[in-house]
């Protein structure tokens, strides 16, 4: 002990864990300088290098833990991965900050964590979940295994999902088009086609609105748009980028030798026998290649409900008092990805009854809506809005739907009541 208490002071700059060891003399400012520049090396955490060092074990960290920061301590080696809490943290973030969420009461959340003195992690899941954060001390390696697990059981929450037939939809093939049928040998790549199912998995079960593909000089990057937050996925080899672009071309049923000017298509990816997910496809000449956008169109969203909306009780009330009058306009506005579609769709399924005739104008239709008359714009065959809104004049209509661009900003939908 007198070797510790005389060990001469360290210049490295201390993670929070690092000065609380030092001051409680359970490690030598060498050995902390030596652990720091080990875990600066190899980019770890001090936790990681300093377990690995092997100069204090697992348990006896966390004991020191929780005794020196007034954390509970929590034993989770035979801890049930499925009685946790779903949805309350992004898995990937969970991952990403090695914090588990154990149990939420009220406006609290209790989070399994190793190192209390990662205040940023902490901070970062107060700020996703607007909740009071509440620290549990566990063991690191057992934390560790515990998220190994939660993230298999992610993956093996997809495949039991998708079944063993799950299969991207190309629709109804056109047997003259000898492009389609050259350009689907081309691009049959298994790693490209691997990859992106997984990605397409990836964004539905993080709840993504639209994924990003995007080409750099340097790198290429996928990103998803997940609560209104693009968010960056993976950065895939750059060499993948033509055939991973051809590919998606070619499930959109797009001309894949046409580079030069955007294009825009359609897809769809089978989850089973009972749910199926389209994207809409949108592709971008860029300065490095075609970036491609894809927009998740879930028809289940349209079927969650009023209540499902996110509407104060107010709000909600006018609405529903609005859609349910006999004549009348409600106009829809905001940015892209704020839930216009949405909200429309969800009050066509309020009102879709035998006894009313509904008409829509879309660009395109994104869910399909049985009971409804939904109409896809084509303004290069002359079918424009308002040749459509005209030609609904003619068909006896009780609703009308469309869609109008306003100050050339976002797209504003609207519902008629004739």
């Amino acid at each position: 002990m007198a070797d510790v208490m005389s060990s001469p002071p360290s210049n490295n700059p201390n993670t929070g864990l690092a000065r609380a060891l030092l001051q409680a003399n359970r490690l030598t400012n060498a050995q902390v300088d030596h652990i720091l520049k080990k875990s600066q090396t190899e980019k770890t955490a001090f936790i990681d290098s300093l377990l690995q060092s092997n100069h204090i074990p697992a348990r006896d960290l966390a004991s020191f833990c929780s005794e020196t920061f007034g954390y509970p301590l929590l034993d989770i080696s035979a801890f049930n991965i499925h009685s946790l809490p779903e949805k309350i943290i992004d898995a990937r973030l969970i991952q990403t900050l090695r914090v588990i969420p154990l149990v939420k009461r009220g406006n609290k959340i209790a989070v399994a964590i190793s190192d209390p003195t990662n205040l940023q992690a902490l901070d970062q899941i107060k700020f996703k979940t607007e909740l009071i954060v509440e620290p549990i001390i566990v063991e690191h390696d057992l934390l560790l295994r515990l998220l190994e697990k939660l993230a298999k059981a992610s993956d093996q929450s997809l495949i039991d999902l998708i079944g063993d037939d799950a299969d991207i939809d190309f629709g109804e093939a056109d047997p003259g088009n000898a492009l389609v049928d050259s350009a689907s040998s081309e691009v049959d790549d298994a790693p490209v086609v691997k990859f992106l199912n997984k990605i397409l998995l990836d964004a539905i079960n993080m709840g993504a609105s639209d994924l990003h593909f995007e080409p750099f000089e340097k790198f290429y990057r996928v990103r998803f748009r997940v609560d209104g937050e693009l968010r960056e996925i993976t950065q895939p080899p750059l060499m993948i980028k033509e055939k991973l672009v051809s590919r998606i071309k070619v499930l959109s049923r797009m001309d894949i030798s046409e580079k030069r000017i955007p294009q825009d298509g359609r897809m769809k990816l089978t989850l089973s026998a009972t749910r199926a997910i389209d994207f809409r496809v949108s592709t971008l000449p860029t300065l490095f290649g075609e970036k491609v956008v894809m927009r998740i169109l879930d028809a289940t969203q349209a079927q969650m409900g009023i209540d499902a909306l996110g509407y104060d009780q107010d709000q909600k009330d006018i609405l529903m008092r609005c859609i349910t009058r006999p004549y009348g306009m409600v106009l829809v506005t905001g940015p892209t990805g704020s839930g216009k579609t949405v909200s429309l769709y969800t009050c066509l399924n309020v009102i879709n009854k035998p006894g009313v005739n509904i008409s829509t104008a879309e660009d395109p239709a994104e869910i399909n809506l049985p009971g409804v008359n939904q109409v896809n714009v084509n303004d290069k065959a002359g079918l424009s809005f308002a040749v459509a809104l005209k030609s609904f004049l003619r068909q006896d209509p009780d609703v009308i739907i469309g869609c109008i661009i306003v100050f050339y900003q976002f797209i504003s939908p609207f519902l008629i009541k004739c």
